[in-house]
C-alpha cells in the first residue's frame, strides 16, 4: 500500500495538489493519494465511501457526447492537466497526474529469474516436506532412496522451472509492444510518441496503412478495417465505423458501442476517411484496463477451478496426517517404555510420518494428466490448462454454437425470395445477377461490410455469397473520383459487365454504413448512384426486425408461411428491404442517426442461404445422448432455423415434443406464454401446470426453446422459471455473447459440469466460463479456452470427455494405490516396531523405487476406453464406495500380514527374535516383507481399472 503526499517522492510544485480520478471524466482535488496494486490493477480510497475503488479509465458513466469535445491534450497535461470537478467551482483548477493515475500503457509480463521460480517452488507445501523427509533419511544412512528422491525431485523442479520461464516468455512476446502513435496535441497540432506514454483522454490518429492498437479508443473520425481475431476468434475483418452524433446522450458502454471501439491488441488492416481528413480517436482504456490487458490478466490470475477432487484429496492427505499422529504416538510410547535413546525415539517415530504421507504423491497424481494430455495431442486437441483435463471427465452437458460448430462456416447461396408489386412473393430466383437493374439487386450489391483488401474481398461469408451471386464488382477509387461523390472516398459496386459501355451510370456508392449489431439483429447502408441526387438506405437482418421496421402495406400477405417454410428446412433467412431518403444533406447524413432512418422501409424480399450440417454432427450428438451427456444449442440464428438444426443432428428427437417459451415486458408487467413448435393456433397463456409439472418432471420427454429476449425477461422478472427452463432447455436462440455466458454460468449453478463448444466467434466469455472449453478456432482467441482443437468440428468433445474420464479415474486409482501402499508400509513397519525389528534400507529401496514408482508410472499409461459410457465416473473421494474399498483392502492387508506372523510363529524351526542381537536379521522381517512385496504388485492389479472408463490392464 503507498500514502503519496506533498511530502513523498513524487516532485511536486509547491502550491499544487493531487487529483483522483472519480468516474464520468471529472477528477476531484485531494492532498493525498492512498492506493495499493493488485494483480496488476490500481485501487484508490475513496474518503467519501470509505473503501478501495478500482481505477476505471473514461469507460465509465461517460456521456457519448464527452468524446467529440476532445481536441487532445499537451504533453505537459498529460502529466499535470487542469481540469474541473462537476461539484466544485469550476474557477478552480486542479493539477491532474494522468500518468500517475493510469500508469504507464504497457502490459507487461514479468519473466521471473530461474532462481525466483525455483525458491518459489520449493516453498510449495509437498517439496517442503520431501527436504523434511530427505533430511531425515540422510540422518539416518537411508542414502539410497533419498538420493533417488533428491534425483526425482530435482528433475521435477527442473522440468516445472523450464516449462514455467517458458510459458512466461512465450506470454511476454506475445503480449509485450511498445509502437510509435501519433497523437493530437490541440488544433491541427500533431506529434509522435511512443504509445506507452499514453493516457486516457489522448486523441489519437489512425495510419492509414493501420497497424496493431496499443490501447482501447473509441472512434471519432473516419473508419477503420480492423482484424478481432485476437479477442473474438473470428478472423474475419470487421468495420469501425465512427460514434454517431446520434448517441450523444446516451452514455457510453463498450459493448453496446463495440462497433465504434478500436480495441487494445486487435490488427487495423486500412482506414478511410472523408476529404482528406484524419481518422482519430479517444484513448479510453491503457494497459491492464485494455480488453487485452483483461485477457493476459486473466492467463496471469486464472480464476480458482471448483472441483471437488482436489478439496478432497487436501482433507485424504490430512486423514493421512491423523493416522501418522497415531503412529508416531504409539512408536514414542513402546519406545519409551523400552528404554530407547531419545533420539532414536524420535528418528523412528518421525519415519512413519514420511511413510504415510508419501513424498512421491504430487508425482504420481500428475501421471494421469500427462499422459491424457500426450494423447489428446495425438488427436490434434490442445491444452493450455492441464489441471482442466480431470475436470472434463465429469461434463454431463455440453453447449454447443451453431455456424461454425454444429453447421459448416461457408453458406451456399439458395436463391432470392423477391417481392412483386402486388405485394405477393414472386417466384424465388436462383441466379439474381440475371436481373438488371432495380432496388433488389442493388440492395444485394450494397448491403455488406465487404472491403479490398490487398485486391482480394474480405468479409463475412454470408456476405461474400450474397455478393458473388450479384456478379458485380467492388471497387475502392482513387481520390481523382472522389468529385464523383461530393469529395467522399466511399466502396463503389457496379456490375461487371455494364449494359452501356460509355456509361459509368450503374456505379453505385456506399456512403454511409450502419453496422451489424447483434442487439439490433439487422444491418444498414446509405448509398447514391454516381451523378446521382438521391440518398437511398439499403438494409438487411432477421426477418422479424426487418418486418417491424417494413411498412405494413409493403408486407405479403403470407409473410410468416413463405418464411417458417424456409426455416423448417433449416435454411438461414435474411430480409431485405429499402427507404429513398428524401430531402436530406450529406452534411446531415453524416451525422443522423440510424433509428432516424431505419424506419419506413419497403420490404424487398427474402434471401435464403443454406447452412448444412458437418458430416460428423448427427453422429457425435447421438454418441452423447447414447452417455447421457446433455446436448444444447445456443446460437445467435433464428429460432426456427435453429431448431431444425437440432431436429437434423437428432438434438431433438423425431417425436420429442418441443415448446416454444415467448416472454414480452412491453407492458407494466411481464407476462410469458408459450407454444407447442409447429402448431401455430395452440398458444395459451403460461399455466400453473405447465410450470410447476412439465419442467420439473425429468421423465417427460420436452425440450424448451427460448429467444434471447425470452432469456433476459426471465433472468430479471422469473429467475427460478430461468432456472426450470434451464434443465429443459435445448435450444437458446437469439443469444447475445453476454447471455451464453450467463447460461453456461446458470447452468453450473445447477450442479451441471458444463462444456462449451464453439468457434470463437462471440464465445470467448462462455468458454472460459465452462468448465471445459473447446475452441475450434485456430486464431489467438483460443488462449482464452482451455483446449483448442485443430479438427473443426465437434468430433473432439467425445475424444476429450473420454480422455478426461480415464484421467480422472487414473486419478482416483493411483491416489487409492498410494493411500494402500503408505498404509500397507505403515502396518509393516509398526508390526516390526513391535517385533524389535524394521525393515532395512535396501528393502524400503527396493518398495518405494523398484516398486512402487514403477507402477504409478505405468498406472497412467493404460488408455481411454473407446466408448463413452452412460455415466461419469465419481468425482468425490468422500463418499462411502472409494472410503470402504481402501478401508476393506487395509483390513485384508492386516489380515494376511498378521496371519503370516501367526503361521510363521507355529513353524517347529521358527526361533523367537532377540532384541539385543542384530534387529534387522530376523525371521520377522522376512515374513512381513515378502507378503507385502505380493500385496503392493496386487494392489496395483485391483485398483488399475479397466472398462467402462479405460482399457484393459492387458493393453498395457
Amino acid at each position: 500500500m503507498k500514502n503519496l503526499s506533498h511530502d513523498g517522492d513524487t516532485v511536486i510544485h509547491s502550491d499544487s495538489q493531487f487529483i483522483k480520478y472519480k468516474s464520468a471524466g471529472i477528477f476531484e482535488p485531494c492532498i493525498s493519494m492512498t492506493y495499493f496494486e493488485n494483480k496488476k490493477i490500481r485501487y484508490f480510497w475513496q474518503d467519501d465511501e470509505k473503501t478501495y475503488a478500482k481505477v476505471t479509465g473514461l469507460d465509465k458513466d461517460i456521456p457519448c457526447s464527452y468524446f467529440y469535445t476532445q481536441n487532445g491534450i499537451s504533453d505537459e497535461e498529460q502529466i499535470k492537466r487542469y481540469a474541473c470537478s462537476a461539484s466544485i467551482d469550476k474557477n478552480n483548477k486542479f493539477i491532474v497526474y494522468r500518468r500517475f493515475i493510469f500508469g504507464r500503457n504497457e502490459i507487461i509480463v514479468e519473466v521471473q529469474s530461474i532462481l525466483e521460480i525455483l525458491f518459489n517452488e520449493v516453498l510449495g507445501p509437498f517439496y517442503v516436506f520431501q527436504v523434511f523427509s530427505i533430511a531425515l533419511w540422510c540422518f539416518e544412512d537411508y542414502i539410497y532412496y533419498a538420493s533417488c528422491i533428491v534425483v526425482m525431485s530435482a528433475l521435477s523442479l527442473a522440468t516445472s522451472v523450464i516449462q514455467i520461464r517458458r510459458n512466461q516468455k512465450q506470454l511476454r512476446d506475445t503480449v509485450q509492444g511498445i509502437d510509435t502513435v501519433t497523437v493530437c496535441r490541440g488544433e491541427q497540432v500533431y506529434e509522435e510518441i511512443e504509445s506507452s506514454k499514453l493516457v486516457p483522454g489522448d486523441v489519437i490518429v489512425i495510419a492509414q496503412c493501420g497497424g496493431v492498437m496499443q490501447c482501447d479508443a473509441v472512434l471519432i473520425a473516419g473508419n477503420a478495417i480492423v482484424n478481432e481475431s485476437m479477442l473474438t476468434g473470428e478472423s474475419v475483418p470487421v468495420t469501425k465505423t465512427p460514434l454517431p452524433y446520434s448517441c450523444r446522450y446516451e452514455v457510453y458502454h463498450s459493448k453496446e458501442h463495440a462497433k465504434h471501439t478500436l480495441f487494445c491488441g486487435t490488427k487495423v488492416i486500412q482506414t478511410r476517411f472523408y476529404d482528406g481528413a484524419k481518422v482519430k480517436a479517444v484513448v479510453i482504456r491503457t494497459g491492464y484496463l485494455t480488453s487485452k490487458g483483461e485477457l493476459v490478466r486473466s492467463i496471469m490470475f486464472p480464476k480458482p477451478v471448483d472441483f471437488k477432487f482436489n478439496q478432497h484429496i487436501s482433507k485424504f492427505i490430512q486423514f493421512l496426517a491423523c493416522l501418522a499422529a497415531i503412529g508416531f504416538t504409539y512408536t514414542v510410547v513402546i519406545k519409551v517404555q523400552r528404554k530407547v535413546p531419545v533420539t532414536d525415539i524420535m528418528l523412528k517415530a518421525l519415519d512413519l510420518i514420511t511413510i504415510v504421507i508419501p513424498p512421491a504423491l504430487p508425482a504420481a497424481m500428475s501421471i494421469g494428466v500427462v499422459y491424457a494430455q500426450s494423447r489428446l495431442r495425438h488427436s490434434d486437441i490442445y491444452c493450455i490448462s492441464p489441471r482442466s483435463i480431470n475436470i472434463s471427465g465429469c461434463i454431463n452437458c455440453v453447449c454447443f454454437d451453431k455456424t461454425g460448430t454444429l453447421t459448416e462456416d461457408d453458406l451456399s447461396f439458395v436463391e432470392v425470395a423477391p417481392v412483386n408489386e402486388d405485394k405477393t412473393f414472386d417466384t424465388p430466383l436462383q441466379s439474381p445477377s440475371t436481373v438488371a437493374t432495380g432496388p433488389l439487386i442493388t440492395c444485394l450489391a450494397t448491403c455488406h461490410s465487404l472491403t479490398l483488401i490487398d485486391g482480394q474481398l474480405a468479409g463475412d461469408p454470408l456476405d461474400q455469397k450474397m455478393f458473388a451471386a450479384t456478379e458485380w464488382q467492388l471497387e475502392e477509387p482513387a481520390v481523382s473520383d472522389e468529385n464523383k461523390f461530393d469529395l467522399l472516398a466511399p466502396t463503389v459496386v457496379t456490375p461487371k459487365v455494364r449494359f452501356d459501355e460509355n456509361s459509368d451510370d450503374l456505379q453505385v456508392g456506399i456512403l454511409r454504413q450502419f453496422p451489424f449489431s447483434s442487439n439490433l439483429q439487422r444491418m444498414s447502408v446509405v448509398t447514391r448512384m454516381v451523378n446521382g441526387t438521391q440518398f437511398v438506405l439499403y438494409a438487411k437482418g432477421s426477418p422479424e426486425m426487418i418486418s417491424s421496421l417494413c411498412k405494413t402495406d409493403t408486407l405479403p400477405a403470407n409473410f410468416t408461411d413463405v418464411l417458417m417454410a424456409y426455416t423448417e428446412k433449416g435454411y438461414r433467412v435474411l430480409a431485405l428491404a429499402y427507404r429513398p431518403l428524401l430531402h436530406i444533406s450529406y452534411a446531415k447524413l453524416q451525422r443522423i442517426g440510424r433509428e432516424e432512418v431505419e424506419k419506413d422501409l419497403s420490404f424487398l424480399g427474402l434471401l435464403v442461404m443454406g447452412n448444412m450440417l458437418k458430416p460428423q454432427t448427427t453422429k457425435i450428438i447421438k454418441c452423447l445422448s447414447n452417455a447421457n451427456t446433455r446436448s444444447i444449442m445456443v446460437t445467435g440464428d433464428n429460432m426456427l432455423t435453429a431448431l431444425s438444426v437440432a431436429r437434423d443432428c437428432s438434438m431433438i428427437g423425431v417425436c420429442d415434443r418441443v415448446i416454444l417459451l415467448e416472454a414480452d415486458d412491453e407492458s407494466e408487467t411481464a407476462t410469458l406464454s408459450w407454444k407447442y413448435a409447429n402448431r401455430v393456433r395452440n398458444t395459451f397463456d403460461l399455466g400453473h401446470d405447465f410450470v410447476n409439472v412439465h419442467l420439473d418432471d425429468n421423465a417427460t420427454p420436452l425440450h424448451v426453446a427460448v429467444t434471447g429476449k425470452t432469456f433476459r425477461i426471465l433472468k430479471d422478472n422469473f429467475p427460478e422459471l430461468l432456472k426450470k427452463v434451464a434443465v429443459k432447455g435445448t435450444v437458446f436462440a437469439r443469444m447475445a455473447p453476454e447471455q451464453k455466458q450467463q447460461l453456461v454460468e446458470l447452468l453450473q449453478e445447477l450442479g451441471y459440469f458444463v462444456g462449451m463448444c464453439g468457434d470463437g466467434a462471440n464465445d470467448c466469455g462462455a468458454l472460459k466460463a465452462a468448465h471445459a472449453g473447446v475452441s475450434l478456432s485456430e486464431a489467438e482467441a483460443s488462449v482464452a479456452s482451455p483446449f483448442t482443437s485443430k479438427t473443426a468440428n465437434i468430433s473432439c468433445i467425445p475424444v476429450l470427455i473420454r480422455e478426461g474420464r480415464a484421467s480422472l479415474v487414473t486419478a482416483f486409482g493411483i491416489l487409492k494405490y498410494m493411500a494402500c501402499y503408505s498404509l500397507t508400509q505403515f502396518l509393516s513397519v509398526i508390526l516390526l516396531y513391535t517385533m524389535y525389528s524394521n525393515l532395512t534400507d535396501m528393502q524400503f529401496l527396493y518398495e518405494d523405487l523398484f516398486l512402487i514408482s514403477l507402477f504409478f508410472v505405468l498406472f497412467g499409461k493404460t488408455g481411454a476406453h473407446e466408448q463413452l459410457a452412460k455415466h461419469p465416473p465419481p468425482s468425490s473421494l468422500i463418499g462411502i464406495t472409494p472410503l470402504s474399498s481402501i478401508l476393506l483392502q487395509f483390513l485384508l492387508i492386516a489380515t494376511f500380514q498378521v496371519s503370516a506372523l501367526l503361521l510363521l510363529w507355529t513353524q517347529s524351526w521358527y526361533k523367537p527374535h532377540n532384541p539385543l542381537s542384530n534387529h534387522l536379521q530376523c525371521h520377522d522381517n522376512y515374513a512381513v516383507f515378502s507378503i507385502s512385496v505380493f500385496q503392493y504388485i496386487t494392489l496395483a492389479v485391483v485398483f488399475s481399472k479397466g472398462a467402462p472408463y479405460r482399457q484393459s490392464l492387458i493393453s498395457n
